[in-house]
């Protein structure tokens, strides 16, 4: 049985998602188009095929016991020297993230992980480029907000091609499939996935 590389975010809904996205590109990030801009709930995580179903039906149930919730993103920050990321700092809606994860990840549940690091909610904007790059990114960005709605999380896999890719959107409330958030940047984002091997 193969193996497939998953992970669960909120993504950042139009214009923020591409204007971000663009802007990571712009810092030197050569996984910017490959990436829709997000909030992380599991990170990337191996499972074989097989457990797709039950991952699914998992996550439809978390999301139908879910009520929608404001996020607000305001300044950057970095775990610069712990980790070469620049990020975007969650100023509301982290503590409902944090709960969202949890849930996620229940022991119980096929997506139980140990997370390498402690959760903390961000919006990545460069990674691993160079410390002039991530200055940058971390200057230029010092001054951006935004803020929406948070009504779904959505089920992504990892193509051989590295470009993230969309399999499911989860609503709040009911856990029934949601409105795609439309690709960014012209990645392909809701293209086909290569075969698997």
């Amino acid at each position: 049985m193969g193996t497939v590389t998953l992970g669960v975010s909120i993504a950042v809904p139009e214009p923020y998602g591409s204007l971000l996205q663009e802007r990571r590109a712009g810092f030197g990030d050569p996984a910017a188009h490959a990436i829709p801009t997000h909030v992380t709930l599991v990170p990337p995580t191996e499972v074989t095929q097989d457990r797709l179903p039950e991952i699914g039906a998992h996550l439809a149930g978390v999301a139908a016991g879910c009520r929608p919730f404001t996020v607000r993103l305001g300044g950057t920050g970095t775990f610069r020297p712990l980790s070469p990321v620049v990020f975007v700092r969650l100023v509301e809606g982290a503590g409902a993230c944090d709960q969202l994860q949890q849930l996620i990840r229940d022991e119980a549940g096929p997506l139980v992980r140990e997370l390498q690091f402690p959760y903390h909610p961000h919006v990545t904007v460069a990674h691993g480029i160079s410390e002039a790059g991530m200055d940058r990114a971390y200057a230029e960005l010092a001054g951006y907000e935004a803020a929406w709605t948070c009504c779904s999380f959505a089920l992504y896999e990892q193509g051989t091609d590295g470009v993230w890719r969309k399999l499911q959107d989860y609503e709040f409330g009911n856990g029934r499939p949601a409105p795609a958030v439309p690709a960014q940047g012209g990645s392909p984002l809701d293209s086909p996935a290569p075969t698997h091997t």
